[in-house]
This record gives structure tokens, sequence and C-alpha cells, in this order.
């Protein structure tokens, strides 16, 4: 592929990247339309699953990966590193926790969004890659791009809307993506 062919894949990438990332976004905040705090940390079903604790998930998840594309993995991603705290500290993403608010956690979602899309733009290559950190899930020695990991950012955006999808339905019978 000659430079110029790849300049136009790239050039017509990131737009894409960008508008499907932010379609899957939109679902998912879409789920939490006039909610109140207690209805977004309500669990609807056998899960420990409510809406607010999935945007916070997600918001999290994005701004790892974010990190992870400019930086590498952290001594922090190593799982054989992690405590009881750190396991902690993640179920309580899944959860509003006292004084989190619905309108804090989709400014906080908001924020993580926009740096993603900052660096989507800015990086100069999306084949830039860095080792996984070592965890029971990936493979060793995997290493991946900054396009493998903002295709994994859609992936679980997606999948966590259709979560929030079924958890909303559940509350009060309102569908978002049907």
């Amino acid at each position: 592929m000659t430079n110029t062919t790849q300049d136009t894949v790239t050039a017509t990438e990131r737009p894409d990247l960008l508008e499907v990332l932010a379609h899957q976004r939109h679902f998912l905040r879409f789920t939490t339309r006039d909610l109140t705090d207690e209805q977004a940390g309500q669990r609807t079903t056998a899960s420990e699953l409510c809406l607010g604790g999935l945007i916070k998930h997600v918001t999290s998840v994005e701004r790892n990966w974010a990190a992870f594309i400019l930086n590498g993995p952290s001594p922090a991603d190593d799982f054989k590193n992690k405590t009881e705290a750190d396991f902690a500290r993640r179920a309580d993403e899944f959860r509003m926790l006292p004084g989190d608010t619905l309108a804090g956690v989709l400014a906080a979602y908001e924020e993580a969004a926009r740096r993603t899309d900052e660096i989507v733009t800015s990086l100069p290559d999306l084949n830039a890659d860095h080792p996984l950190p070592e965890a029971p899930w990936f493979k060793p020695g995997a290493r991946w791009s900054a396009r493998r990991v903002l295709l994994h950012i859609v992936g679980e955006t997606a999948q966590h809307a259709g979560h929030a999808d079924i958890i909303r339905e559940s509350l009060d019978g309102a569908k978002s993506m049907s």
C-alpha cells in the first residue's frame, strides 16, 4: 500500500471510529434519560448492575485504555499486583455510591469521551502498539495497537449499552434500542 493510499485510509478511518464510538456512547447515555439519582443506582435484575454503575465502569475503562494508548501498561495494570482494595475499588465502579449523582457520572463520562476522541484525532499512528499487561484474559506477550484498543472500547461500550437497555426496561419499561 502506498503512503498516499495509507494516508487516505487513515483519514477516513479516524472519523469512522469516532462515529461508531459516538453512536454506542449515545445509546448508553440514552438509557439514563429522565432518571433520578436513586433510579440510576437501582438494581432491576439479578445482577449487581445499575445504570449509573455501568456508566461509571465504562468511564473507567475508557480512561484506562486511553492512558494505555499513550503510555502503555502501568504497574497498576498488572493483574498479579492487584490487592483486595484494588478489587473493591473496581466493584465500586459498578454501583452508585453515596455522593454519586447521575449528572456527575455523566459529566465524568463526557470528559473521558472527549479525551479519547482527542487522542483518536491527534495520535500520529493508529498502528502504535504496546504490550498488554499480564492478566489471565490476555494472551501472554500480546500487544495491542491504538486501533485495536479503540475497537475494544467500542465493543465494551456496545456491550454495556445492551446491558443498560435491559436494566432500564426492567426499571420502568422504557426501551432505548428498539
